[in-house]
């Protein structure tokens, strides 16, 4: 970090020319980022902020006026602070003008009692700010090396915090843009005490750069993402001024989470996971050809190629134990020979593996069962989904939850027929009815929204519908946001949503007036609550989201 004005009245060619503090006191602090000698007055369209200012005075004017105008155009520029030989011009201290002017401004002269060599001081403040600089080019060059190191090994999240915790001394953050924490590192802080009130705090942190420093929560904050879709922030929580080390820290992280979200990978196993490798690389596009997938399915006994295809997901209900009794990490491996043995049994071909949390499919929701059913030109899918269904159904119980995408003519769109399916599984599994399989018109608007909570432009629209009025809650404790859930939910019927909310017909009105004063909006447009309802539901399944 750059040498500040108090840093440089320590150095030993400043201390023998006995330096005194003559304005500016509390401005000590100032970064120094370069020393200028100047003895003119018309010097600071020649500045550019940070100078340390070295003058003799000989050359400046006599008249108070041009003093202060001086000293106003040197502070219009941003100097850190000037610093005076007193003997040549002044004797003592310098014209009260000058001082006047430098306090209205804000900034801080030193007076040199004794002659001092001004290429003394140069050399060595230069010295002091190129060492420091050097000691940021070294930091820099090992965090890259650190973050590069976690890119090729493929580290996930949770790593990437924990190094950044470790380097950082102080607890990181992971959020997403609903202000819901993915993951922290609390480096000794309680956990509860870090995340308390988290979506609260986090809300009242706000920034137009894309890496910015709050003083007031203590927070170096930075945005996360790739191809201008950020989809997070990354905080350290240090409580103190960042030093350009952590920017970098910060900065560094971020982007390797962003790689890492964009190059996801199924790791290679035995039979059930070569399957699953197939799939894995389908969905990711792996394969440029789709031909090379068609050949690989082929040799392990599953056509694709001029073959209708599917995609189903298997995966266990929310809240459902085990399958079976066995340990919950077999689980999965149960159930997929499950889905195996019947699709075997119903005599339809089809690639099923297990597929980790680190395939690519562009869904949360964790390890599941993935099943790429290949069907003859004539066969009935329905018909196919019902017999695999009940077949799993009577190995498994009532445990998994079996979804299905839309059938698809070719390769380059299975991956569309997988993120349908587990779109309609990440619904499905957290649902109560008991259907044998579901499809996406099984779901509807509230399906809908828990499946697309976690996309970004979701998660923009709640920011951008409902982001006043929440920050208006919790900057003052405020339920607002409750009482318009209760009036859309009552229909518009204000009568009927002031007795659901336990208040007087004219209490609820005001509040009503005071929701569309915060938001800008007339509650009385059809379109602007429809859309406040939307983005209150889409709310709702961000914040009840368990996995949270």
């Amino acid at each position: 970090m750059l040498p500040t004005l108090a840093d440089v009245l320590q150095l030993d060619p400043v201390r023998r020319g006995q330096p005194k503090v003559v304005a500016g006191a509390d401005r000590l602090d100032a970064r120094v980022r370069w020393v200028h000698v100047a003895e003119v007055t018309d010097i600071a369209h020649l500045l550019h902020g940070g100078e340390l200012v070295l003058t003799t005075g000989i050359a400046l004017p006599n008249e108070p006026s041009r003093l202060r105008r001086y000293m106003a155009e040197l502070a219009g520029v941003g100097i850190s602070g000037m610093m005076i030989e007193m003997g040549r011009r002044w004797a003592g201290e310098p014209p009260a003008a000058l001082l006047e002017a430098a306090e209205e401004h804000g900034l801080a002269v030193i007076a040199l009692a004794r002659e001092t060599v001004f290429i003394d001081i140069t050399e060595s403040v230069h010295a002091r700010i190129l060492e420091t600089q050097l000691q940021e080019l070294r930091a820099s060059e090992q965090l890259h090396e650190i973050f590069t190191r976690l890119s090729v090994e493929g580290a996930s999240p949770g790593e990437v915090i924990r190094q950044v915790a470790a380097l950082a001394g102080c607890p990181v953050v992971l959020e997403n843009l609903s202000h819901q924490v993915l993951a922290a590192e609390t480096a000794g802080v309680e956990p509860a005490e870090l995340l308390a009130m988290w979506e609260t705090r986090s809300r009242a942190v706000r920034h137009e750069e894309r890496t910015a420093y709050d003083p007031s929560s203590g927070w170096l904050v930075t945005a996360v993402g790739a191809r201008d879709e950020d989809w997070g922030r990354l905080i350290i929580v240090s409580g103190r001024e960042p030093s350009p080390r952590d920017v970098v820290l910060v900065e560094r992280a971020a982007t390797t989470l962003a790689l890492a979200r964009l190059l996801d990978r199924h790791a290679e196993s035995l039979e059930r996971q070569a399957h699953g490798t197939i799939i894995a690389s389908i969905l990711a596009h792996a394969h440029t050809d789709p031909q090379e997938a068609a050949a690989r399915a082929r040799a392990l006994g599953v056509p694709l190629a001029g073959r209708r295809l599917l995609g189903v997901v298997l995966r266990p209900r929310a809240g459902a134990g085990p399958l079976s009794g066995v340990p919950p990490h077999e689980e999965l491996a149960a159930l997929a020979e499950a889905a195996t043995a019947a699709c075997r049994d119903a005599r339809l071909p089809a690639l099923v593996g297990v597929l980790d949390e680190g395939t690519p499919h562009g869904v949360g929701g964790g390890a599941r069962v993935g099943v790429l059913a290949s069907l003859p030109a004539r066969a009935d899918a329905e018909r196919s989904l019902n017999e695999v269904a009940r077949r799993v159904r009577a190995a498994c119980g009532e445990g998994p939850v079996m979804a299905a995408g839309s059938v698809v003519e070719s390769i380059r769109d299975v991956r569309r027929s997988f993120l349908e399916a587990e779109q309609v599984a990440d619904v499905a599994s957290r649902g109560s009815d008991d259907r044998l399989f579901y499809r996406l018109p099984d779901l509807r608007l509230r399906g809908l929204l828990h499946l697309l909570r976690d996309d970004a432009r979701l998660q923009t629209f709640v920011e951008r519908e409902l982001g006043a009025l929440l920050e208006h809650d919790a900057q003052r404790g405020g339920d607002l946001t409750r009482i318009l859930t209760v009036y859309l939910e009552a229909g518009r019927n204000k009568a009927v949503a002031a007795q659901q909310a336990h208040l007087s017909r004219p209490a609820f009105y005001e509040r009503l007036r005071r929701i569309e004063r915060v938001l800008g909006t007339d509650l009385d447009d059809v379109d602007s609550c429809t859309s406040l309802h939307v983005a209150l539901l889409a709310l709702d399944s961000v914040r009840r989201d368990p996995t949270r």
